[in-house]
């Protein structure tokens, strides 16, 4: 079992800055891939960013230029660190894990609420 706690989530003007944090804990080993994903009210959820066990990572495109992702491996976290954001990223986001490049995300987070204002 590998359980994943989000947080940093909050409120931020339109062009400001949030970090999140996804901690993981448990039967860390296998992971392969850490992913962030983003569900607004209404909207189906959409994967953001990606990062594999050697570093290589992966924006969707809305995202490109503005959010960046990373690891700590000797804390087990990943970060979202999220720059110029927009209204239209307001949602909550949810850090996921799983054990191989090509199959579906094992494990997720509680979530955590960003909202952007205009």
């Amino acid at each position: 079992q590998v359980q994943l706690v989000e947080s940093g989530g909050g409120l931020v003007q339109a062009g400001g800055s949030l970090r999140l944090s996804c901690a993981a804990s448990g039967s860390i080993e296998r992971i392969n891939t850490m992913g962030w994903h983003r569900q607004a009210p209404g909207k189906q959820r959409e994967l953001v960013a990606t990062i594999d066990k050697i570093g290589i990572t992966d924006y969707t495109d809305s995202v490109k230029g503005r959010f960046t992702i990373s690891s700590d491996n000797a804390k087990n976290t990943v970060y979202l660190q999220m720059n110029s954001l927009k209204p239209e990223d307001t949602a909550v986001y949810y850090c996921a894990a799983k054990y191989a490049r090509w199959t579906s995300y094992d494990y997720w987070g509680q979530g955590t609420q960003v909202t952007v204002s205009s």
